[in-house]
């Protein structure tokens, strides 16, 4: 990271409030006689005179790599919780604000920072759930849901053909997935276990499965693409036919097919189940519909073989007691049946869905 004089003159002027000349920059440690090969930062010894008096201080970035650094925000996170922490504990050194350093030079403080946000255009439009919700009271398929499921399939087709050959990033994805506060984990354990559809023994098991299937899912690490993150019925706003604008992308650039694949799908099995109590068209044909086309397109029926930690992630979702808390018991219960019937398959078999909710 090069770091420009006056760029980094300007930056310590604003902090200290003075006057600030650099006098040397030099990296800090990674010698031959230094035991430790890695570490997560990469520190700079800087030397200046403010006002004429000589002070030392030191700069620290998070190298990218795969201790969970991976994205730019995960190392803005580590920079945040260090400025945030450092100055509370006894006999540590102090931090004088943390920062970012912009593609032309620039370097930035967010030091007083508590809170960030995202500012994005607004998109006109219906939420996809709105067609859901029509179609579980007409009980029937129009030509335009016909067209818009395809739409939505050959979208994932399309971004899916986008890979990326980065091992640790995949694992990384498969690890978030399982034990990320978002993730299985995370959900689980905002869970109120509940006699009627699921006791503590029952959320144990879906956890232990899972990790068994983290361990199976690192031998796919080819399978790293595009993804979505979130591609579920409420983050898509259609227009007129088949015209949409999606929202909220989430948890990274690459991810694993499957987790947009199943976010969507899920909701075909769950609108129906909240219908007719079991998959059963019009739903299962959209579900369908969904499946046949991608797997045509795409050719990935590997896919199969990845996308059970995946239902049990969107299926934890939707089954949420919190998130859901008007759910009937029985309802909740097939939902958990089928994440743990899905858990137990070696495949994922689309036309076997009424069995998985059925369960073992």
């Amino acid at each position: 990271m090069s770091l420009p004089k006056k760029k980094l003159e300007e930056y310590l002027s604003y902090v200290f409030g003075k006057s600030v000349e650099i006098m040397n920059v030099k990296r800090i440690g990674g010698g031959e006689e230094d035991i430790k090969e890695i570490g997560y930062g990469v520190p700079r010894l800087i030397e200046v005179k403010v006002e004429g008096e000589t002070k030392k201080m030191v700069m620290s970035f998070v190298v990218p790599g795969p201790y969970g650094h991976d994205y730019m925000p995960d190392r803005a996170q580590v920079v945040l919780l260090a400025h945030q922490t450092y100055n509370k504990l006894p006999r540590h050194v102090r931090s004088f604000d943390c920062g970012g350093v912009t593609s032309d030079g620039r370097i930035i403080s967010v030091g007083n920072v508590e809170e960030f946000f995202v500012l994005m255009e607004y998109a006109e439009g219906e939420v996809y759930k709105k067609d859901l919700d029509r179609i579980s009271e007409e009980k029937r398929l129009k030509q335009i849901d016909i067209d818009r499921v395809l739409a939505l399939s050959d979208y994932l087709v399309e971004i899916h053909k986008t890979k990326k050959d980065e091992p640790s990033l995949y694992v990384r994805r498969i690890r978030d997935l399982v034990g990320h506060g978002e993730g299985i984990m995370g959900l689980l354990d905002t869970y109120t276990p509940n006699p009627e559809y699921a006791i503590e023994e029952d959320l144990i098991k879906i956890e232990k499965k899972c990790v068994e299937w983290r361990w199976k899912l690192k031998k796919y690490v080819h399978r790293l693409s595009v993804v979505h993150g979130d591609y579920h019925p409420w983050n898509v706003l259609f227009r007129q036919g088949t015209d949409f604008t999606l929202l909220d992308r989430s948890r990274g650039e690459w991810g694993e097919p499957a987790d947009d694949v199943t976010a969507m799908t899920i909701n075909y099995i769950f609108f129906s189940v909240l219908t007719f109590g079991s998959l059963a068209d019009p739903f299962k044909r959209l579900f369908n519909f969904f499946y046949e086309n991608y797997l045509e397109k795409t050719g990935d029926e590997e896919i199969l073989k990845v996308v059970p930690p995946f239902y049990a992630w969107r299926g934890s979702v939707i089954s949420h007691p919190q998130w859901y808390p008007t759910l009937t018991p029985e309802t909740r219960k097939k939902l958990l049946n089928f994440i743990n019937t899905v858990l137990e398959s070696e495949e994922f078999n689309p036309k076997e869905v009424n069995s998985y909710l059925k369960g073992s």
